[in-house]
């Protein structure tokens, strides 16, 4: 392969009284896409930092090639002392020019004269990918870009980065922006850094069979090592086995709830059984909100019964937040009512983990200081709890402050749902968690026995987790699905004739219609039957082009044939998709036919 841009040799860093990593060698050639995969506190973001060259390694050389440029996103940019993000963006001699940061920023819709300290969340993060990507960066190092970004931003970013000349290495607990742009992936693992030419689809996988061998091998380790090494290994491979189930059950739910949503996605209100009335613990009817002239919701009318994961899905601004605080009592409605039963008892878990103090020890937040956690009226043993949400059990002494964002997330998430309660309100959740804790989160969520609200803009996620979704795209509309993002997705992609025959086909009562619907069409079965074979060719294809494509040398030697197959990995892309799309329409289709 030809000469790395940049690399680092025998990279080694102390941290507190031992070695974080040590030993490790990096590379990033030319035009390389690198997940950067690892539990929180593995020390990812430590280790972009180190090959930025902001933070000076211990051990190790660092090398790389005169005039290449490198420019590192951080997780949270420091603001403080600018006047407005244009000021933020366009600070320091190396900065790029002000016009450029604003093309950048236009094309993501924000405008940069906003005062930097009021700024949201999402605003901060954009100003901060202006200045990143117009710097014209050979290598960008990118830490969990997509957070605190809507739907709108991750899909330009996305493509963006697509389009994007140069190589970057990304921190990011999105799998849909991972799966979708990376090509290889760094596993940076319990000190070891490991490598494998497949990009994040591959990862677990890959994953499975690393921890397969180990559990292979444990026993010619001492019992002590065994327990200390092999108890996170074991703890996830058996619970990605029983997500498996999860899901299951998950779609059961989903078709369920289907049976109840009329076909344009409005609540069944007038028609719904006594025995789902009992069960509804949210019943919102007619309900429409605004502010000033801007209408945020129009009336909105759905059921929620207990069980139900309902996930809020839009833009930033289309009104998620206040379809929310209407949902638990906090705003009223102007028009409409909302009742909600009279048992229903909440708990928030937000993104400011107010309730963590850095002075308090672990142990003082789940157990007020003692060795025993009341877990929903269960007493369990504070090392033991640790364990369940993938930390070390001696973690118990440790000072809040030295935690990682991502593990006081994760104590926060242990702390409250440990809580008895009926409602579960969860406003983006997934912002610093690594991939394990999400599949725990998914774990949990999937065991609640109670009914969850959840805003997020986490594709999969979502899809994993919810079995109504609500989309909002800012006009006051609400959206009704049962599924996750990909099945409300579907539904605003579908063509309008379908919407409208969708709409009107409740009204027609005539029996011929119904016992043409009892079988499905010959073109419909043969899809049904043929696709899969088709969806299994596209992605061999795409394997092979990815694998042309990964050639670090091809686009210095011919940048032609790099150009053409890049189109073609973008309609061998677009050709699955359909295909998917439309066995999944053809699925659905027959299994109502099997219902009926």
């Amino acid at each position: 392969m030809a000469a790395p841009l940049l690399s680092f040799e025998e990279l080694g860093l102390v941290q507190g009284s031992g070695w974080l990593f040590r030993g490790l060698d990096v590379y990033i050639g030319a035009r390389e896409r690198l997940a950067l995969i690892g539990r929180n506190g593995a020390g990812k973001s430590t280790l972009l930092r180190l090959l930025a060259g902001t933070l000076e390694a211990d051990q190790g050389r660092r090398t790389i090639v005169p005039g290449t440029r490198v420019v590192m996103l951080e997780q949270e940019p420091d603001f403080s002392g600018f006047g407005s993000l244009m000021d933020f963006a366009t600070h320091g001699a190396d900065a790029p020019s002000a016009h450029a940061i604003a093309a950048i920023a236009d094309q993501m819709g924000i405008s940069l004269d906003r005062d930097a300290q009021l700024a949201s969340g999402g605003e901060r993060r954009r100003a901060a990918l202006a200045r990143a990507l117009a710097s014209e960066p050979d290598i960008l190092l990118l830490v969990e870009p997509t957070n605190h970004l809507d739907l709108g931003a991750i899909d330009w970013l996305e493509g963006w980065l697509g389009r994007y000349s140069g190589a970057f290495v990304t921190i990011s607990h999105d799998r849909t922006f991972l799966t979708r742009l990376t090509r290889e992936t760094l596993w940076l693992d319990r000190g070891q850094l490991r490598r494998k030419a497949v990009g994040f689809g591959g990862f677990e996988g890959w994953m499975e069979a690393i921890y397969a061998e180990e559990a292979r091998n444990a026993d010619r380790l001492d019992a002590k090592l065994a327990l200390e090494a092999h108890w996170l290994a074991r703890g996830v491979t058996a619970r990605r086995k029983r997500n498996q189930g999860r899901l299951e059950k998950l779609h059961e739910m989903r078709a369920e709830r289907a049976a109840m949503l009329a076909p344009t996605g409005t609540a069944r209100l007038a028609i719904a059984k006594d025995a789902v009335k009992s069960k509804s613990v949210i019943s919102a009817e007619h309900v429409s909100k605004s502010y000033g002239a801007r209408t945020i919701i129009n009336d909105f009318s759905l059921r929620i019964q207990r069980g139900d994961r309902i996930g809020i899905v839009g833009a930033n601004g289309a009104g998620k937040t206040t379809l929310l605080k209407l949902l638990t009592g906090e705003l009223a409605p102007d028009t409409g009512s909302i009742a909600r039963a009279k048992t229903l008892s909440g708990i928030v878990i937000d993104q400011q983990r107010a309730l963590l103090q850095p002075d308090k020890r672990v142990r003082d937040i789940l157990a007020d200081g003692g060795d025993w956690v009341e877990v929903r009226g269960v007493k369990k043993h504070i090392k033991g709890y640790l364990k369940d949400f993938l930390f070390e059990p001696s973690l118990s002494e440790a000072r809040v402050g030295t935690l990682s964002g991502g593990e006081r997330s994760r104590l926060l998430l242990a702390r409250e749902f440990a809580r008895e309660s009926s409602l579960l309100v969860l406003d983006e959740p997934t912002n610093d968690l690594d991939l394990e804790t999400l599949d725990l989160l998914q774990e949990v969520i999937a065991d609640y026995e109670g009914t969850v609200l959840l805003v997020s803009h986490d594709r999969d996620f979502l899809d994993r987790s919810v079995t109504i979704t609500l989309g909002l795209d800012g006009s006051g509309r609400v959206d009704i699905v049962a599924g996750g993002y990909a099945d409300w997705e579907k539904q605003r992609s579908a063509p309008k004739a379908t919407k409208a025959a969708a709409k009107s086909a409740p009204q027609q009562n005539t029996a011929a219609p119904q016992q043409a619907k009892r079988k499905l069409s010959y073109k419909d079965q043969r899809d049904l039957d043929e696709l899969p074979q088709r969806i299994a060719e596209i992605e061999a294809a795409m394997a092979r082009v990815e694998a042309a494509l990964h050639d670090p040398t091809l686009y210095a030697r011919d940048a032609a044939r790099f150009a053409a197959l890049t189109r073609e990995l973008d309609s061998h892309r677009a050709d699955k998709a359909a295909a998917e799309d439309r066995w999944l329409l053809v699925a659905e289709m027959a299994e109502e036919l099997a219902r009926d």
